[in-house]
């Protein structure tokens, strides 16, 4: 009979610190939101969870039409953060050298003696925006992904630590496909969410006019620091989970694995491959950190299915038929989720 972990037990004084520093930032986060839809319109989700990247130590993609404000939004994220932004315009032209920096040989005038000085590039920041990422070679994705992944970077034979927090939001422009170099799976797993900007609905939209064509202005205050976000971070890994959400979570990602035993029928039918062991893990990360964000200190069951297709969307490769038929990931995700749930049921809606 296989065993299940039990709980550690904790001193009701630990306990009650945790619980008091998730209601801190629940309602840091609950102001957050307040001041930003004053300058924002909409956009509540992709907030949410850009903002659940930032405090689960994670990076993002956002795919968006050109004119929904990712720039605004973003800056407007490392303006309230406390944190410093800096935006690279991704080109074909662009050079590894240009995004992380390089060495300069400069001569003492005093002395004549010459040395290598290591100018930084715009990579050291806080929050990077990196516009179009598409549309810059390989190489040059490569040196932006080594640097997320490693959190430094080596030049000269010199390591250079980045910054921390350190975020970064690549953009993709899913219209205008002609001269872009589309990033390889393996590269895009290296993410811990794709975030999908939509058009706003009408309301939303009378009311970006409203603010754009008059003299309307906001000024955000700045929430929180670098060191409350690291201490998020370390709140996000205290977060409890039931065991039955463990197994939720991960039978959700393995159901995305055509031809392996728990494979869903929408996936052997329109997926040629699913979604690696990294997707469970964030996934789980991601649902804690929602939860946090809700005030609550235990993972539920409606966590994990909220962050599932921000987590899972770019980690899962339909198969021709599925394109030919129209099949967008979102749908065959919806469908593999249905799958899932009424083959096991759901567990419960919470850890106890």
């Amino acid at each position: 009979m296989e065993s299940i972990p039990l709980p550690i037990e904790e001193p009701a004084s630990q306990e009650k610190d945790r619980v008091a520093a998730a209601g801190k930032l629940h309602n840091a986060y609950m102001m957050f939101l307040d001041q930003f839809g004053n300058v924002i319109v909409g956009l509540n989700k992709p907030i949410e969870q850009i903002f659940i990247t930032l405090i689960c130590g994670g990076h993002a993609i956002l795919e968006g039409v050109p004119g929904l404000a990712k720039t605004r939004m973003i800056s407007t994220l490392a303006e309230m953060t406390e944190l410093s932004f800096r935006r690279i315009q991704f080109t074909p032209d662009l050079m590894p050298g240009d995004i992380t920096g390089s060495d300069v040989l400069e001569e003492d005038s005093t002395t004549g003696k010459r040395s290598f000085r290591f100018i930084e590039g715009p990579l050291f920041g806080n929050v990077i925006l990196a516009d179009e990422i598409n549309r810059t070679p390989p190489k040059t994705q490569s040196a932006l992904l080594e640097a997320m992944e490693e959190r430094q970077l080596t030049s000269g034979g010199n390591t250079y630590k980045l910054p921390d927090p350190f975020l970064v939001l690549a953009t993709q422009n899913p219209i205008e496909q002609e001269g872009t170099y589309p990033m390889p799976e393996a590269q895009l797993d290296r993410f811990m969410m794709k975030v999908i900007l939509d058009y706003p609905d009408m309301e939303e939209e009378l009311e970006v006019m409203r603010r754009t064509t008059t003299a309307y202005h906001y000024q955000p205050e700045s929430l929180l620091g670098a060191n409350m976000i690291r201490e998020a971070r370390k709140l996000v890994r205290d977060v409890v989970v039931a065991w039955p959400i463990y197994e939720f979570t991960a039978r959700l990602v393995r159901a995305t694995r055509p031809g392996s035993p728990e494979a869903a029928p929408a996936a052997e039918e329109m997926l040629s491959w699913g979604a690696g062991p990294r997707a469970s893990i964030n996934l789980l990360l991601a649902s804690k950190a929602r939860a946090l964000l809700k005030g609550r200190h235990h993972v539920a069951t409606e966590d994990v299915l909220e962050m599932a297709r921000p987590v899972l969307r770019h980690r899962i490769s339909r198969n021709f038929q599925a394109e030919a038929h129209g099949h967008s990931p979102d749908d065959i995700l919806l469908r593999i989720f249905d799958d899932v749930q009424v083959v096991h049921g759901s567990p419960g809606g919470a850890a106890s």
